[in-house]
């Protein structure tokens, strides 16, 4: 019994850890949501200004302002590079949190599956000595009216 409190100590610490690790990976999700959300909307930017760029092109539109177009569309393109990367970084780190909460989740299912072998093996050494005992007594009245 002692060895089942101890095995399930250690289920509660690996509970833990696996919420932790839970918590961990949805704050790592919501990171890299956002910094995807945030690209997103510069390419849609990108997009509609690259369509303004085109049409300034099939009207007569001054020089400056298609310059302007041109240095605007740029811009877009750095922020573009660099949200590609925090992408990246954020969806490296998500996976990263996301092996930690499978293998928590392992962890804790090897537990509750050894806790669960325990007691069936405890189960099942009771009832043999709750027989044994049976047939003890039943032995033991069989041979106690023989006697008689």
């Amino acid at each position: 019994m002692a060895e089942i409190v101890a095995l399930s100590k250690i289920l509660d610490i690996r509970e833990n850890e696996k919420q932790v690790a839970q918590k961990a990976y949805n704050q790592s999700l919501d990171s890299f949501e956002k910094v995807a959300t945030e690209l997103y909307q510069i390419l849609r930017k990108k997009e509609r200004a690259e369509n303004s760029y085109d049409q300034f092109f099939h009207s007569l539109t001054p020089i400056d302002r298609i310059k302007e177009q041109a240095n605007y569309i740029e811009q877009l393109n750095r922020q573009i590079n660099n949200l590609q990367s925090r992408v990246q970084k954020a969806r490296t780190d998500m996976e990263s949190k996301q092996h930690l909460l499978s293998d928590a989740h392992v962890e804790v299912k090897k537990f509750e599956k050894l806790i669960e072998v325990r007691k069936e093996t405890k189960a099942t050494i009771q009832k043999k000595m709750e027989d044994a005992f049976m047939d003890e007594i039943s032995i033991t009245q069989f041979l106690s009216q023989k006697n008689r």
